[in-house]
Formats: structure tokens, C-alpha cells, sequence
């Protein structure tokens, strides 16, 4: 079935690719899945490259920081832009042959920079969900794999490193719709596997995909009939999945029903509406290490993939009336886009990365920032090439490209046309779970360690600063150790800054377990005018996840409107700086009900002093609880070591939710405390003799046992201060 699209309709004539050949894609997947190495191959057999780049070798394009070469891991999301001609028969006969660009973000699979992902699926049409073919479904595949299906992102799966040792594709594709809920089916199938991988078949043309054992490099793939052997094969797995895009689709189960024969275009289409609306996973095999399946992998991205047109128009709120706005995808249209990054170059200075959802924008043009109502000039327009910059003149709808020289931009602004006012939804962040003081050693470093900390905050919306109040130390908070040391690491090399830092703390929470009351007063009096506030408020436990809610029920003008807001900040102070161990308050509601005031002395402070302590008096009293963050922790190990690592994560609090034994491994799968958690890859290196590995996640808060309470608040005690 032929794709048809009113090309002229929605493309500017100056556009050099079209909408329609056009796919901003992510990579995405767990640590170590491949995800940089697939990457790597794409721009090698896209002519991007002319080497590939190993992350072993330290010479990747997108890995291209010092500390993501010498740490062998991606840190921060890096966009590239390839073009790729296919060489398979197309579904798209008007634009066969013709070469299609193809934007891509090579995502991080550390749990600490999660926020890299989470914005990147934010700005994405489509994505490819990398796994390992040893491993299957780990921790970190799921997490991507949510944050993806929360912004509705269509992906196609490819199972990586089939050439390592007890990789099983059907066990990988198996997990997928067991843990994943993903209605996932192979469309190509990998021949062989280990150290006899030889190619791919692909199952909806009925082709071998073969490579010669001497073609090192994988750039000559052999298309020819499939094998006697794997005939049988290849049909079974047609027929799988035609029954199950028969199931979804009508064109195909009209087809089915009649007995009437699915020709590989028509198949190919149904495929991609399926994929489209989020209904249908394929599914390819292949090594990204050793090149098998990779042309035919790019071949899927442009086949089931989604172009710009293809996707729902994005959704904005009119700042004004709060009405819902939607932006189509047309380079006529008025200009709208969302600012998802910002990053500090140290040659082109702060810059804003940017999607484009309507319009085209060129050097010079006037833009608009709905958030801070202001107007900036654009001066240059970069396309991103990894660690490159491309200077252009106009980019339209559909491109991700990066501006130079904006102010007062954060991660997640709209930039629009003036006379188109809207925002769109912003993405959204994880709270930072843990936190350490850092201290500048010289006097010489105190002004530079506070900008660079400052733009540091700026570029990662996981990563915050503050002050403690008491102390006046200075906290910095993030997702996790190798965060943190991250960021002070670059601290030292991009901002030359030699600093200090303590232990690292953890991000308690409060809340409370039942429903109080609390009045809070201030009045003072000072021989002329006093001051004078009063209010009554009520707290009760909200649902878990909704966080703070304060409602105003005054009614009767006992407090008058011009003091409410007071209150309320009052309240909110109080929130932030916790009641029971000085820890920040989460779920829980709150009503302002009652208050009184006087005519004279009454004025802003006071309401908010007396919001304050009527907070403090009713969380003292609705049974006050301590909350640590939990995380899901995987430990993959041989077994010979299963009972010395399951006795530690006893040791440490752990509760074990699954033992599960895997190509001769053991997967230990256990929820526990971030607090037991500190110096546990130096104890799993130890207890393992260096052959387990695990990775973790922020799972939940739960409330700290009164075994281990006692010492926190007496912590608490000796240390009073807000933390967050």
C-alpha cells in the first residue's frame, strides 16, 4: 500500500529534505546494551563517518566528552544528523531511491542521567529500544521503555550483541511482552548466533541478509533467497506475524480472511500504521560490534518509523485563556518549538537546543518566550553534528537544531512567534536523591566554582544548588554518586575550580499519617504599630505520588484576600523546610479554614509567619512519618557467589523480590535502601571477585524502620537546617 502525503502542501520549497523523509529518532536502552556502538555503525554506513569509532577505543563520535572516552559510558545526550538511501524495496514509491535524513539522539543508559532520556523522548517521533541478547529486559530497558510510552513515542526493538556467548534472540523477544507489555513481533530474524552469526533474514520480503566470513567491515551485505535449511523457519515467522497485525489491523484481516495473498508492501505498511499508533513493536536481531543487520536496521527506521507528519500535532495551553492549542506540523505555518537542552560550548558559548514543531526560522527573525513574555533577537543557527557545529541560515518543522546567544532560557521553554502565544508541555524530571556539601579551596575558586556550579544547574534540571541556611554550607543534589561525581569532576576541568565535598547525604522525605488541625499566631508588639496574624489550618494525607496541595476555604472575609497569598507562602516555606527532621514534606493536602485579623497591625509577614506555624502545630500533630528513597536493585552474578551477595543485600536492609537464573547467571532482583547503598560497587568488585555486576534505580519512598530512625533524627538534631 502506497503511502500518499500533500508534500506541497506542508513543505517550505527551500526545505532540501522533506517532512516526509525526515525521522528524528533516539537510541535508546540499559548501560551496556550497545547503544553508542549502534550509533557508531549507522554513521559509518551512512558515509557520515569514514572510521568507525569503539567505546573501548575511546573514539566515539556521540561519546564525545573527555569523561564519557576515558569512562567507556554516554553522560549526556548527543544529536547527529545521517542520511540513509534504502536499498530494499520501499513502501514509499514517491520517494524511492531518494536519500532521507535522519536526526539522531544517542541517549545514555546510567540511571544517574536519566534526565538525558527523559527530555530526548520528550522531543523525539520515534525511537530504537536496543537490548541485549544475553541479558534481555533489564532494569534500565524498562525505564526507558516507560518514559518512551509516556510520551507516546512509537519504537521499533533491536536485539543486540548476538554474537556474544548464550545470546537467545526468542528469550530477548520473549521478555519484551512479558515484562514490557509490548505487543512485539520480529520482522528480522538473526542467522546464526555467537561465533556463527552470518546475517539476518528478513522475514516480511522472505530474503537472506548474508555477510561473507572475509567482509569485516559489514558494508557489502548479500541479498538471496533464504537457505533450504531456514525456509521453514522464515515461514513460520511470516505467518506469526501476519496473524498478529491481522489481529490490529483490517486491511490485513480482510486479506486473511478471504485467503487472499500479503504482499510484502502491503504488509510493510500495516506494520507502520500499527507502529505509528503505538499498537505494534518489530522486532530486528544483529550485532552492532561485529556490523550484522545494521543497513537493514536503518532500512526499518525509515520504513516503520514515523516522519514529523506522521505523528499527532503537539498539544500547547493559550498562557492567556488556558485554552488547548495545537501546533501542526507545516512550514507554513506560524513558528513554534521547545527548547529541551541547554548546554555550555566553550567555543560558541550557552547553547539552546531546540525542536521545531511548526513554522521555519531564520537567522535574525524576532522570537518569543511566553514564560518570561519577552522577545530576543536570533544571531546564529547551529545543526548539531555530535561535537560539531554546522552554521544555517533558516531550519524548518520537523528539525532539531541548536540557537546561540539566547537569555533567561530554561529546559523546557516554548519559543514562538509573537503573535502565536502558546506553551507546550514541558518535559518532566525525577527529583534528586541524594546530596553533599562542597567547599571551594581557595578563595580564588569560590567565584568560579558558583558560576560554574550555576550553569551546571542550568544545562541538567536533576541537578540541584542551594545553601544551607544553618550552616551556610553549600549542597549540591542529584540522581545518584557517579552524578555527583560527574559534575565535580567538571567542575575541575571546564571551570577550573578545585573543590571539597563531604559525604554524600540522602534526600529524606516526610509526610504524615493522618488528618490534624493547627492555629498559628504572631503578634507583636513594640509601643507603636505591632503586628498581627492569625490562621487556622487543616492537614490531611494526600495520595501517594500527587504531592502538596493547598486549597483556600476562608470564606466570611475573616482573613482578607490580600493576606491569603501570605499564608499560603507561609505554608509553603514550612513544607519545604519539614516539621519533623527538617526534611522537605510530600503528599499531603492542606486547607487555610480560619483566621482573624486586625486592622492595623495586620500586614503580609505576619499572615505568613502565622501560616508557618500553624503548618509546624499540625503536621506535629497528624502523626508524622521519615521516608527514604528505595531503589530497584539488579545483581547479575555467577552462582557460585549467590549466597555471599545475597547475604549482603541482608545485611543491608534489601528485600529480595526474585531470584531468577539466566544463561548460566543468577539475577538477584531486590528493593533497598539508597542509605545502604553507598560502596556497593567497591563490595560487589570485592564479594565476586570482579565477575558480578548490578544496576540501579529510584523505585519508591518507604518509610525509614524505627531501627535506624533514631540515628537520623538525632543527626537531624544536631544539625537543624531545610534540605531538599
Amino acid at each position: 500500500m502506497e503511502v500518499v502525503v500533500d508534500s506541497k502542501a506542508v513543505n517550505s520549497p527551500h526545505r532540501r529534505y522533506t517532512l516526509e523523509c525526515t525521522r528524528n529518532i533516539g537510541i535508546a536502552a540499559h548501560i551496556d546494551a550497545g547503544k553508542t556502538t549502534t550509533t557508531e555503525r549507522i554513521l559509518f554506513y551512512t558515509g557520515l563517518t569514514h572510521r568507525m569509532g569503539d567505546v573501548d577505543d575511546g573514539n566515539t563520535v556521540t561519546d564525545w566528552m573527555e569523561q564519557e572516552r576515558e569512562r567507556g559510558i554516554t553522560i549526556t545526550s548527543a544529536a547527529t544528523t545521517c542520511f540513509w538511501t534504502q536499498k530494499a524495496e520501499s513502501i514509499f514509491k514517491n520517494f524511492s531511491g531518494i536519500p532521507h535524513r535522519v536526526n539522531i539522539i544517542d541517549t545514555p543508559g546510567h540511571v544517574d542521567f536519566t534526565a538525558e532520556v527523559e527530555r530526548s523522548m520528550r522531543v523525539l517521533d520515534g525511537a530504537v529500544a536496543v537490548f541485549c541478547a544475553v541479558a534481555g529486559v533489564q532494569p534500565q530497558s524498562e525505564t526507558v521503555w516507560r518514559q518512551a510510552s509516556k510520551y507516546k513515542v512509537p519504537r521499533i526493538a533491536f536485539v543486540n550483541k548476538m554474537d556474544r556467548t548464550g545470546a537467545n534472540f526468542e528469550n530477548a523477544l520473549s521478555e519484551m511482552r512479558k515484562k514490557l507489555g509490548a505487543y512485539a513481533y520480529a520482522v528480522l530474524i538473526p542467522v546464526g548466533k555467537e561465533d556463527y552469526l552470518s546475517g539476518v533474514i528478513d522475514v516480511v520480503n522472505q530474503k537472506a541478509i548474508l555477510y561473507a566470513a572475509d567482509d569485516e567491515m559489514g558494508s557489502t551485505p548479500i541479498i538471496s533467497d533464504i537457505p533450504a535449511e531456514l525456509q521453514q523457519m522464515a515461514k513460520d515467522a511470516l505467518q506469526e506475524l501476519l496473524e498478529a497485525v491481522a489481529n490490529k489491523d483490517d486491511t490485513i484481516a480482510e486479506l486473511v480472511i478471504e485467503d487472499k495473498p500479503v504482499d510484502a508492501p502491503t504488509l510493510k505498511a500495516a506494520i507502520r500504521r500499527l507502529t505509528c499508533r503505538n499498537e505494534f513493536v518489530p522486532v530486528l536481531g544483529g550485532s552492532a560490534f561485529k556490523k550484522r543487520g545494521v543497513q537493514p536496521l536503518l532500512d526499518a527506521v525509515i520504513d516503520y518509523l514515523p516522519s514529523p507528519l506522521d505523528i499527532p500535532p503537539a498539544n500547547g495551553i493559550d498562557p492567556l485563556t488556558n485554552e488547548p492549542v495545537e501546533v501542526k506540523t507545516d512550514d507554513s505555518g506560524k513558528f513554534c518549538s521547545l527548547a529541551f537542552k541547554l548546554w555550555t560550548d566553550p567555543f560558541a558559548g550557552k547553547l539552546v537546543f531546540f525542536r521545531v514543531y511548526s513554522g521555519c526560522l531564520k537567522k535574525g527573525d524576532m522570537i518569543y518566550n511566553p514564560r518570561t513574555r519577552r522577545r530576543d533577537r536570533v544571531s546564529r543557527v547551529l545543526m548539531i553534528q555530535a561535537d560539531k557545529r554546522l552554521e544555517v541560515e533558516e531550519v524548518h518543522s520537523g528539525d532539531i537544531a541548536a540557537l546561540v546567544g539566547l537569555r533567561n532560557i530554561t529546559t523546557g521553554d516554548t519559543l514562538c512567534d509573537e503573535s502565536f502565544d502558546i506553551t507546550l508541555e514541558p518535559p518532566t524530571f525525577p527529583e534528586p536523591v541524594i546530596s553533599m556539601a562542597v567547599e571551594p579551596k581557595t578563595k580564588a575558586d569560590r567565584d568560579k566554582m558558583s558560576e560554574g556550579l550555576q550553569r551546571l544547574a542550568e544545562e541538567d534540571p536533576t541537578f540541584r544548588v542551594f545553601t544551607n541556611t544553618e550552616t551556610g554550607q553549600l549542597i549540591i543534589a542529584g540522581m545518584g554518586e557517579l552524578h555527583l561525581e560527574i559534575i565535580r569532576d567538571r567542575l575541575h576541568r571546564e571551570f577550573k575550580v578545585e573543590a571539597s565535598s563531604g559525604a554524600p547525604q540522602i534526600a529524606y522525605r516526610e509526610t504524615i499519617t493522618k488528618s490534624a488541625e493547627g492555629e498559628g499566631k504572631f503578634i507583636r508588639q513594640s509601643g507603636g504599630r505591632g503586628q498581627y496574624g492569625h490562621c487556622v489550618i487543616t492537614v490531611e494525607p494526600n495520595e501517594k505520588g500527587k504531592g502538596v496541595e493547598i486549597e483556600n476555604k476562608i470564606v466570611g472575609g475573616v482573613i482578607p484576600k490580600e493576606y491569603i497569598p501570605a499564608v499560603i507562602h507561609g505554608v509553603e516555606e514550612a513544607v519545604r523546610g519539614g516539621v519533623y527532621a527538617g526534611y522537605q514534606l510530600i503528599d499531603i493536602k492542606v486547607a487555610v479554614i480560619d483566621g482573624s485579623y486586625h486592622e492595623v497591625d495586620s500586614n503580609e509577614l505576619a499572615f505568613k509567619m502565622s501560616g508557618i506555624f500553624a503548618l509546624k502545630e499540625a503536621v506535629r500533630k497528624a502523626g508524622p512519618i521519615l521516608l527514604e528513597p528505595i531503589m530497584k536493585v539488579e545483581v547479575t552474578t555467577p552462582d557460585e557467589y549467590q549466597g555471599d551477595l545475597l547475604g549482603d543485600l541482608n545485611r543491608r536492609r534489601g528485600k529480595i523480590i526474585g531470584i531468577e537464573v539466566k544463561n548460566g547467571q543468577t539475577l538477584l532482583n531486590a528493593d533497598v535502601a539508597l542509605a545502604e547503598m553507598f560502596g556497593y560497587a567497591t563490595a560487589i568488585r570485592s564479594l565476586s571477585k570482579g565477575r558480578a555486576s548490578y544496576s540501579m534505580e529510584p523505585s519508591k519512598f518507604e518509610q525509614v524502620p524505627s531501627s535506624v530512625l533514631t540515628a537520623i533524627l538525632d543527626t537531624a538534631a544536631k544539625r537543624p537546617a531545610s534540605r531538599s
